[in-house]
């Protein structure tokens, strides 16, 4: 991996202005022109409304958020501690999987829907270090795909639905793999980018319409944008040092919507905005994310 030659400083705009303490999870609802997104310990769901510029709860759980879907049918699939899954719809609550015992003490982070409204869900690390990736089928069975992992976190399909990404924060590592739209399978995992240590931890990530990476970096103060290759383009410099995740929406998916963290610390490390919602021109187009179908 080639390494930056220089940063360029973003015209970034706060839209919500919360002290989160993770906020996590960007995803654009296409028909509603909102985003939901999360902030993972205190369980807030939120949906912020880009035209108004409202932002509301839309779904505050007893537990942390580790990540969540939008399904087909609008109702939400929720990641949750020590491996719980959920379903909310209009104000209820279905459980779709109680918890998962090699999951206790730990919980969910990252997730995706990919075409065929499978889910990719990840994990954080257990007292050993060990984080999984599972894949949450329609049928609502689960399947283990690695158990070898440290934190689980952005993930991404190529345009060409050939390729699938996957960050694990604690090696430092994005890992690119073989994806079988079909099966669902992914194989031949390889490591795309290897972060040296002391820059920041790889987090959530997002792929535009080129095909090229965007990978948010907590502790790195920004994003950093590769080639489907792995070749480090540019870093995008935010106004605050724990930046989250990201993704593309509003109109045309031409503006990128950035969340982050620290906001239970703000000050001149993390920065007096930490825990915001920001959006900003990135010069390039996404691609409006899949719906999961789990149970539908």
């Amino acid at each position: 991996m080639t390494q930056e030659q220089g940063s360029i400083s973003s015209s970034a705009q706060v839209v919500v202005d919360l002290p989160c303490e993770t906020g996590e999870g960007p995803l654009w609802h296409e028909s509603s022109h909102t985003l939901c997104w999360v902030d993972i310990p205190a369980g807030t769901l939120y949906r912020f409304e880009p035209v108004t510029g409202m932002n509301g709860v839309i779904f505050q759980h007893t537990g942390s958020i580790g990540g969540f879907t939008i399904q087909e049918d609008d109702s939400l699939v929720i990641f949750s501690d020590d491996g719980a899954i959920a379903r909310f719809q209009e104000g209820e609550v279905e459980t779709i999987i109680p918890g998962i015992e090699a999951l206790g003490g730990s919980r969910f982070n990252d997730v995706i829907a990919d075409p065929e409204g499978r889910i990719f869900c990840g994990t954080m690390a257990l007292d050993d270090g060990t984080a999984h990736l599972y894949r949450l089928d329609t049928d609502r069975s689960l399947h283990l795909i690695y158990d070898d992992l440290t934190q689980a976190n952005g993930m991404g399909f190529s345009p060409d639905l050939s390729t699938m990404y996957l960050t694990d924060s604690n090696t430092f590592r994005i890992y690119r793999m073989r994806y079988d739209r079909t099966t669902g399978a992914v194989s031949d995992r390889e490591v795309l980018v290897q972060i040296p240590e002391g820059e920041g931890v790889p987090d959530g990530m997002a792929v535009d319409s080129d095909g090229t990476i965007w990978s948010a970096r907590w502790g790195g103060g920004g994003i950093f944008h590769y080639s489907s290759d792995g070749k480090l383009l540019e870093k995008i410099d935010m106004p605050v040092d724990k930046v989250t995740s990201l993704a593309f929406g509003g109109e045309n998916l031409a503006t990128a919507f950035v969340t982050s963290g620290g906001g239970q610390d703000r000050g001149p490390q993390n920065g007096e905005l930490a825990g915001s919602l920001f959006r900003l021109d990135l010069g390039v187009t996404g691609r409006v994310p899949f719906r999961s179908r789990i149970g539908l």
